[in-house]
């Protein structure tokens, strides 16, 4: 939780299918008293307009992100009560604004989450080409040696992705795809992308609870457990 000084996380979402994960993250965030910076890519709005039918307008952003976070995996709006979602928390920053807090090194974050990432966006982080404030964003952490997460969601990837990914790695980022485990008991879609959302976390070294852990039995995924944050049923809001 941060205290004094604004030190945000920075959340970029690029076009690749994937909005649910990107909402999970920034609803654990926001639940752990983080501050984000949110920079929602061009293509990702049309990602976005697709999988929930919310158009991301920059001069209704408030509004717009607080319905996507609303939303849950499976479609259904108002799934979650969202806080602090209304500015007091987020930062927006449109995607074409270079000038923008989150393109100089100087300006204090405590890393960057891409969730998700696209091989586009992949390729344009890897080879340092900024043509966007995300892929601007995403440089200067890997230079000022911040925490980098990239979550990409793309299949197959080509073997040139893939070398793209290597050089992430290599420069310090944590390359994450966007692959749910089946460990955890899943019934519902929503914990299948709160287990992706969680990894994410704890790439950034964010606590959560959004599902359940590894604990050295096996079977234990075939148990009922209620996890705190997450559905109990499908179509119901968490407690």
């Amino acid at each position: 939780m941060t205290t004094g000084k604004r030190v945000p996380w920075v959340v970029g979402v690029s076009g690749a299918s994937g909005t649910p994960y990107a909402a999970a993250v920034l609803r654990a965030l926001l639940a752990a008293g983080e501050s984000v910076d949110l920079v929602v890519s061009r293509a990702s709005r049309l990602t976005l307009l697709d999988e929930t039918g919310i158009a991301f307008r920059d001069a209704h952003w408030q509004g717009d992100l607080r319905e996507w976070l609303a939303r849950g995996a499976d479609g259904k709006p108002d799934a979650f009560a969202v806080e602090g979602a209304d500015g007091s928390a987020v930062r927006y920053w449109p995607a074409g604004d270079l000038a923008a807090g989150p393109s100089s090194g100087s300006y204090p974050v405590k890393g960057m989450l891409i969730v998700p990432a696209s091989t586009a966006c992949v390729a344009g982080v890897a080879l340092g080409l900024s043509k966007d404030l995300l892929q601007r964003a995403a440089s200067v952490t890997l230079k000022e040696r911040r925490p980098l997460v990239v979550a990409v969601r793309e299949t197959p990837l080509s073997g040139q992705t893939l070398r793209q990914l290597v050089a992430l790695d290599e420069a310090g980022a944590v390359v994450l795809p966007a692959s749910p485990g089946f460990y955890a008991g899943a019934t519902h879609i929503q914990e299948l992308v709160d287990f992706v959302a969680g990894r994410v976390l704890d790439a950034a070294g964010v606590p959560h609870t959004l599902y359940r852990r590894w604990k050295g039995q096996l079977g234990g995924g075939a148990a009922p457990e209620t996890t705190p944050g997450v559905p109990d049923r499908a179509g119901d809001a968490p407690a």
